[in-house]
């Protein structure tokens, strides 16, 4: 197995192949870094067979879409992730397949909840989950100190104690660490316990990450262009959040809300469908097209994407625009479904 980290920076990029068939995944890339990525696959003379992105980040734009429009390799991600345009959603256990090598993925979800680490041979890439003598935080971007300590223990450090430790991320110039060496030194987690640990993480008084305004929605939406101005944080955070049985009760009542769906016409008529009576506008046109809904400016308005993700981006949108009653399916068509609510989908 070839393995290299392409960066050398705090932000870690990892190339995975197979020296044997000559095929390779590329984990985590950078938008600036396009070039030394592809310039690095064409030195050691392989092909692109995936790009896989641990976790949606905050702290910078990922170059998946990018690579894929350059290469034609399936980007690839945790079914949680709210993006559009993943060519394969992974689950908790399933192999990647690299050449003759395989990589096996664990869904550790805590620092998001589409964060995955990913196994392979002597080797673990734990994304943001298990940093070197660190963790990563929660406090963000649907994250939960809960599931971090759930994945870190009963997942992670179920591995052997020798297996290598590679984060997507580091701030003190480490490279590697191991699982053993986190177990008994790492200070968020050793010898805490669950309620300790979720104290601490929902205590840590960290600023958000530079540059989160410029590289979190985009990263959540894949909107590569300026069609959009994404709220702050803030106002994302004034969306009212509905679960799906909420929104179940509300299509039951005489005055049904508007559902607004933002997803991309692909998806709305895939494998997920759509909440019958839905309408339609992919959250890139929503700007140019709110004028469609003004008549629904004072009228309950209930927006939905894949995850509650981009919706919610949506929300804080129309928020914005005048909208009075604007509401957010939690959690997206992804829980609608598993409610097993009703949904059409094309033929």
């Amino acid at each position: 197995m070839l393995f290299r980290e392409l960066n050398r920076g705090k932000c870690k990029t990892y190339l995975i192949a197979c020296e044997r068939a000559k095929k390779a995944v590329l984990v985590d890339p950078l938008k600036d870094k396009v070039e030394r990525y592809l310039a690095s696959l064409a030195y050691f003379g392989c092909e692109l067979e995936a790009i896989i992105d641990t976790h949606t980040h905050a702290d910078h734009r990922t170059s998946s879409w990018e690579l894929h429009d350059i290469t034609g390799a399936p980007v690839m991600m945790h079914r949680r992730a709210p993006a559009p345009h993943v060519d394969v959603h992974v689950e908790d256990g399933q192999l990647i397949p690299v050449g003759n090598e395989r990589i096996r993925v664990f869904s550790t979800p805590g620092h998001t909840p589409d964060s995955i680490s990913l196994h392979t041979a002597n080797r673990v890439l734990t994304g943001d989950t298990l940093l070197i003598h660190g963790t990563g935080r929660c406090d963000f971007a649907g994250g939960d100190a809960g599931e971090q300590y759930d994945s870190i223990i009963h997942k992670l450090f179920t591995l052997p104690e020798e297996t290598l430790v590679f984060p997507a991320h580091d701030y003190r110039g480490h490279t590697s660490s191991t699982i053993g060496e986190e177990k008994r030194t790492n200070p968020r987690i050793a010898g805490r316990t669950r309620a300790e640990y979720i104290h601490l993480m929902n205590n840590l008084g960290l600023p958000l990450p530079q540059g989160i305004q410029e590289s979190l929605q985009p990263n959540q939406s894949a909107i590569e262009d300026e069609s959009v101005h994404f709220p702050t944080l803030a106002e994302l955070n004034s969306v009212r959040q509905l679960t799906a049985q909420e929104v179940s009760a509300q299509l039951a009542r005489p005055q049904r809300p508007l559902l607004l769906d933002v997803r991309e016409p692909e998806e709305f008529n895939g494998e997920l469908g759509h909440i019958p009576g839905s309408v339609l506008i992919p959250l890139k046109e929503l700007p140019a097209r709110a004028k469609e809904l003004d008549a629904h400016k004072d009228k309950d308005v209930i927006v939905i994407c894949r995850a509650g993700v981009r919706s919610t981006t949506a929300g804080a949108i129309l928020t914005g625009l005048g909208f009075e009653h604007v509401s957010n399916l939690k959690g997206g068509m992804l829980d609608w479904d598993e409610q097993k609510l009703p949904v059409e989908r094309s033929d």
